[in-house]
């Protein structure tokens, strides 16, 4: 699928290595750099003709991570996980260029109940929110 932003062994290795991580619950692969972008991989039974270009937008709003969650107890910021009904999205980003990739349903236990806990939380606390 090469042709864009990166070489086809550059994408090859990528998916190679997914592929390796996630196995067949992987559905897809998208490299982007500031201005450009490459669907590196689709799973034959989805949408190959999505409009990739929404995802991308979003996903380019992580560069600004570094410099908003720079130099916190945090430590270094690595990654991003989004939760969505049937699956995730996970976004990595290192340097001028980054990476997502969508997933089925994955084991991530811990994220969903930090997640759980935080929504309660909000939910216990929702008047106050409202609250001018």
């Amino acid at each position: 699928m090469s042709g864009g932003p990166i070489s086809e062994e550059f994408a090859e290795e990528l998916v190679s290595t997914l592929r390796t991580a996630v196995g067949d619950e992987l559905r897809s692969a998208t490299y982007f750099t500031r201005d450009a972008y490459e669907q590196v991989y689709i799973r034959d039974d989805l949408e190959q003709s999505a409009n990739m270009a929404a995802f991308v937008a979003n996903e380019r709003l992580g560069f600004q991570s570094d410099q908003t969650y720079g130099d916190t107890e945090l430590g270094d910021y690595l990654f991003t996980v989004r939760a969505f009904e049937y699956g995730y999205l996970t976004r990595a980003i290192v340097g001028d260029h980054g990476a997502f990739v969508t997933t089925d349903e994955l084991q991530v236990d811990r994220f969903e109940e930090v997640a759980s806990a935080l929504r309660e939380v909000l939910r216990e606390h929702a008047d106050e929110a409202a609250a001018p």
